[in-house]
């Protein structure tokens, strides 16, 4: 049988917690403040502890080192309802065993207490030094999926492993990657952000890799790359689905022996470098797809944060809401519940970006009034991101004309109308059960020439049928 510490003022989670672990053979000793815990665990030392964050007199991450070595470094479990990222990593950097997010279900508690009494081992660190910033970096969010965003980074930040940052457009990726920087050991060196898309396709492995001195036509002095340029810190590369594959294996090579090679050159350069990538597409489904090397992507993925579109986390929203109000507009007056209400009930496809933007719209029309409902502009019905299309046709003129670039490239379109056609005519008849007058009809195209096209793809057989 172990015995339990649970430190929370909280009557009723700790009726429900105290019950819970007593019905899997725990013994539990409660505590409704950090005073009466170190008294708890003089008397009887606890195999585990679980530490409420929020406490009168001494809080709980306050009371965790004392706690520690009362109980002879038990594992401690911290639970909050306020958390923060600032909070999750303190959390972590002061030991905590593990750290749960009220509310969360029974069973999870149970189950994080049964690995915290089996692996019951002294946690040595150091005091935290970092508080969370002010300003545009900081992560706001208090819903259950931000919670687990702030312990995935907590937990990750001072490793050097790296991390594949997913989400929407929008949804705040550079911001983790930020914050995963600003948390680890090479807080005081370069953090570089790289957005992939932005650069010319034609001399991205320059710009990445550096060259030199001749190493082209125009190349007229060495150039150092951007990877080398945050040679002791982190790099952070935005929109990874766009790196080209003659780049990946380059970038693959960095990632297996920290050194890169830049063009031109022979001899490579050693790099103390920790690389996070963020992608708002399925880079999974890009592999299996030939788009992107399975090996860099298992590389970059050792370990994934997940960002929730807005959608996700509504309850957000109001505290999003008035923060960046706050950046805005430093005297604005609170936002008006009917306000609140048509944020709360607006799709927000742009996500976090496009709240941004809309209350900065909405502060202009305001001119320091309170806002109003109208104030703010058109809820836009498409994600920013949903036109995978025109991102593909983009990727396509780029591999074709960078595959190249001293040539110029000819029958673009014919050869792009080759790629797209017959897919478009093999999934429409498709859907259609072979019936081409409707196929006509969807397509927007007379019978005569969506005829010609199945015939000219060999798709005629499908069907059949007027």
């Amino acid at each position: 049988m172990s015995h339990i510490l649970l430190v929370d003022d909280e009557e009723a989670i700790c009726w429900a917690l105290r019950r819970a672990l007593e019905q899997e053979g725990h013994a539990v000793a409660v505590a409704a403040s950090a005073e009466k815990a170190f008294e708890l665990a003089r008397q009887n030392t606890p195999d585990a502890i679980l530490l409420d964050v929020r406490l009168p007199g001494i809080d709980g991450l306050s009371a965790m080192e004392r706690l520690r070595q009362l109980s002879d470094s038990a594992p401690i479990v911290v639970m909050t309802a306020y958390g923060n990222l600032s909070t999750a990593v303190r959390a972590m950097e002061g030991g905590a065993f593990d750290y749960l997010a009220k509310p969360f279900d029974l069973s999870q508690a149970l189950e994080t207490v049964a690995r915290a009494v089996q692996r019951r081992s002294p946690v040595e660190t150091d005091e935290p030094t970092e508080t969370e910033p002010a300003g545009n970096e900081v992560i706001v969010g208090r819903s259950p999926a931000m919670q687990g965003v702030f312990k995935r980074i907590a937990l990750v930040a001072p490793r050097n492993s790296c991390v594949l940052i997913t989400g929407e457009s929008g949804t705040g990726k550079e911001l983790v990657a930020r914050a995963i920087h600003r948390h680890s050991r090479r807080r005081d060196r370069p953090f570089l952000p790289v957005h992939i898309a932005a650069l010319n396709p034609n001399i991205v492995e320059s710009e990445l890799f550096g060259h030199v001195k001749g190493a082209f036509t125009g190349a007229a002095q060495s150039r150092t790359g951007l990877l080398a340029l945050a040679d002791g810190g982190t790099i952070f590369l935005d929109e990874l689905a766009d790196i080209p594959m003659p780049i990946q294996g380059k970038l693959l090579r960095v990632l297996e022996y920290g050194e890169v090679l830049p063009v031109g050159s022979s001899q490579p350069l050693k790099l103390d470098l920790r690389i996070l990538g963020a992608t708002n597409r399925d880079l999974s489904r890009l592999v299996a797809e030939g788009l992107f090397r399975q090996d860099l992507f298992f590389r970059l993925n050792v370990f994934q944060i997940h960002l929730p579109p807005l959608r996700e986390r509504r309850k957000d929203i109001p505290l999003l809401a008035e923060h960046f109000l706050r950046q805005i507009e430093p005297s604005a007056l609170p936002l008006p519940n009917d306000v609140v209400e048509h944020l709360m009930q607006s799709p927000w496809p742009g996500n976090v970006r496009e709240l941004r933007n809309a209350l900065e719209h909405a502060a202009i029309l305001a001119r320091g009034e309170s806002l109003r409902p109208d104030h703010f502009p058109p809820v836009s019905q498409a994600p920013i991101e949903g036109n995978y299309l025109t991102e593909a046709i983009r990727r396509w003129l780029a591999e074709r004309i960078g595959q190249n670039p001293d040539a110029a490239p000819s029958q673009l379109y014919p050869e792009l109308i080759r790629t797209i056609e017959p897919t478009i005519f093999a999934e429409i008849i498709e859907r259609v059960q072979g019936n081409r007058w409707e196929a006509a009809r969807w397509l927007g195209l007379n019978r005569a020439t969506v005829r010609k096209k199945l015939i000219q793809y060999g798709l005629d057989e499908v069907g059949n049928s007027e």
